[in-house]
């Protein structure tokens, strides 16, 4: 929670060496920092290395130059939340992105093909490959298919890039097997990670889950874990068609039924004269998924909440709170359907540098739990005097009886709030979870997941939705929602911008598409980041308050040192070493409070951003009702058959 500096106290600052009256006069010169601005914002900056490796693609069909000339040339992540509110957040970092644009030789593409020929197996068509061919707008008939394994392919690509690419650094491989002789109809499939509570495995039970493209997988990925870390997304216009990013449906302009006309990638051979999209066109539709998908979604997204927790100070520790609504008679769901070992283990692998830990506790599904959940449901505000929302109805009942679950008595930094409502048959669930905000300022407030007979035959436990929901609390977007900073545009997967549901096809546990519940190499890179952006913003607000307290000089040697470290972070964050960056800066903020400290600031203050808005909600007065932007914060439902 950011604090603003009183004027007074910023002339404190501005005084080089100055002291309040009564005080003692300071002997000692006041610092010139090199790196800590106190009062300010960080100042990160990377030149960030961006490959885009053409496979099977020759010029003049795609255009190397004209692709990476509409390119943008840098991008500054804001808070999205903030957007809806009017208020554009930036975090201080600056990305200066440096493009290398190849394309393959014929011997490299007769290696990778001859690959992926090794890896395919014979399968049958998928429904969506035969609703294709059902069409009248199809180019060509799918007669057989082929299904290759995602990960095998991922991790070829990453161990044998053409000469002169590091996959090490960000690289997305744009493939086209089509109009080789060797050519086979196929599909990416990525199995044998099933629910861990229902034992239900997407990858292999559903066609909508057969894939065009796959990347992001860590070095120690549980399943199919890279061994060393790359970072790499590929994207085959070959295969297909598939469901997931709409490219089956060349008849309908409007796939997902909102009026708006859904602009998807077709198969590459339906780039022709006589096809669904001119050929002419093929470049800027790379273009397209370069920009929008691998950059702003995956490889430099912004943050969907403020990468600060709701918390005065950065918390080291942190309990996952989690308390279930038991309403399915019969069922324990929060330990039946809760996995607790899969739900810590995952958030500790993004969460690095915290103390994690979880406890439960279960509810009783009644009383204002039932009546505002069912008012939820129907659209009916629980509250109406307030003003909200009505689906606004469980973040206002749960902050109402917010102290029957704060349980940790004060042994952690931070009670991250999850609230879980398990329904009987019949009832429906808004969603399988949502992480909300608080309605004012876009904070984030609670998680909540949502469960019931019906979503646990679709296949679906609790634990991946808390997990998914907790990531977004944490500051995670979705790879299929973003924001463009070139353009200053915050999208989703609709309308212009329906193709951005290719980036849920990455091991990542921020998409929809079930397949994997690990974060990805982008997520934990995304995260570290962010969180050395937050410790030094913390640091320098401690160095502000340092500098405008009662005995500043006695914060001067811890300034001076954090201020060095701020400067080694900002070179890790420079030199791509994004862990490191993160260790530099959470200890150049602890060198700060310190100082802090020694100077007279009460760095230990109480949490209070919660307890305030808690106060708040009960007082009628103006009230922020985001609309639209609700839907990227919710979760549809990703049952999709």
């Amino acid at each position: 929670m950011r604090r603003r500096l009183s004027l007074a106290m910023l002339s404190v600052v501005a005084m080089s060496g100055a002291v309040l009256a009564g005080a003692p006069a300071a002997t000692a010169a006041a610092p010139e920092f090199q790196h800590l601005t106190p009062g300010g914002q960080p100042q990160l900056v990377e030149r960030l290395p961006v490959n885009v490796v053409l496979v099977g693609y020759d010029a003049p069909a795609v255009d190397g130059d004209a692709l990476v000339g509409g390119l943008p040339k840098q991008y500054e992540p804001v808070v999205r939340s903030r957007l809806s509110y009017g208020e554009v957040e930036r975090l201080g970092i600056t990305y200066d992105y440096d493009y290398h644009v190849q394309y393959t030789g014929r011997s490299y593409e007769d290696r990778f093909f001859s690959k992926l020929k090794q890896l395919s197996t014979r399968a049958p068509l998928t429904a969506y490959q035969k609703e294709y061919n059902a069409q009248d707008g199809n180019n060509v008939v799918v007669r057989g298919n082929h299904e290759i394994d995602a990960p095998s392919v991922e991790e070829w690509l990453a161990e044998n890039a053409p000469k002169g690419i590091d996959t090490r650094r960000n690289t997305v491989f744009l493939i086209n097997w089509y109009g080789r002789s060797d050519f086979e109809h196929h599909v990416y499939t990525k199995t044998g990670e099933a629910d861990p509570d229902t034992g239900y495995d997407f990858g292999k039970e559903r066609d909508s889950r057969k894939l065009v493209a796959w990347g992001g997988t860590t070095r120690d990925d549980e399943e199919s874990g890279l061994g060393s870390t790359r970072r790499v997304w590929f994207h085959d216009l070959s295969a297909g068609p598939e469901s997931w990013s709409g490219s089956y449906n060349v008849d309908d302009a409007d796939i997902d039924g909102d009026g708006e006309p859904d602009y998807r990638l077709p198969p590459v051979w339906e780039y022709a004269r006589n096809g669904y999209r001119s050929p002419a066109r093929l470049t800027a539709d790379l273009r397209k998924l370069v920009r929008y998908v691998a950059l702003d979604l995956l490889f430099t997204p912004s943050p969907l909440y403020p990468v600060e927790l709701p918390t005065e100070e950065p918390p080291t520790s942190i309990n996952i709170d989690e308390n279930t609504y038991e309403g399915w008679p019969g069922v324990n769901a929060s330990k039946r359907y809760i996995t607790r070992k899969l739900l810590t283990s995952e958030l500790s692998e993004l969460m690095t540098r915290k103390e994690l830990s979880y406890d439960n506790q279960d509810l009783p599904y009644r009383g204002a739990a039932k009546e505002c959940y069912v008012k939820e449901l129907a659209g009916t505000s629980c509250y109406p005097e307030l003003g909200y929302p009505s689906f606004a109805n469980l973040f206002l009942q749960n902050t109402f009886q917010l102290d029957r679950t704060r349980d940790d008595q004060g042994s952690t930094d931070y009670e991250l709030p999850v609230f879980s409502y398990v329904v009987p048959r019949g009832t429906g669930v808004p969603a399988l979870g949502y992480a909300d905000d608080d309605y004012r300022t876009g904070t984030q407030s609670y998680v909540f997941a949502f469960l019931s007979p019906e979503v646990v035959e679709s296949g679906y436990g609790l634990t991946t939705s808390i997990i998914h929901e907790v990531g977004h609390h944490v500051g995670l977007s979705h790879p299929h929602d973003g924001y463009d900073s070139a353009s200053g545009v915050d999208f989703g997967p609709s309308g212009d911008f329906f193709f951005a549901w290719a980036g849920d096809e990455v091991n990542s546990m921020m998409s929809y598409i079930d397949l994997n519940w690990d974060f990805s190499q982008f997520d934990r890179d995304d995260m570290n980041r962010f969180q050395t952006a937050a410790q030094i913003e913390a640091a320098n607000r401690l160095a502000a308050e340092a500098l405008a307290a009662e005995r500043p000089a006695a914060s001067y040697a811890d300034l001076r040192e954090a201020d060095r470290l701020v400067g080694r972070a900002e070179t890790a964050f420079a030199e791509h070493r994004y862990g490191a960056a993160f260790a530099a800066a959470e200890h150049a903020y602890r060198l700060a409070a310190a100082g802090a400290r020694k100077a007279g600031v009460d760095v230990e203050r109480t949490t209070a951003a919660l307890r305030a808005t808690q106060e708040a909600a009960r007082e009628a007065g103006e009230v922020h009702q985001p609309g639209e932007f609700v839907d990227t914060l919710t979760e549809g439902p990703r049952n999709q058959p």
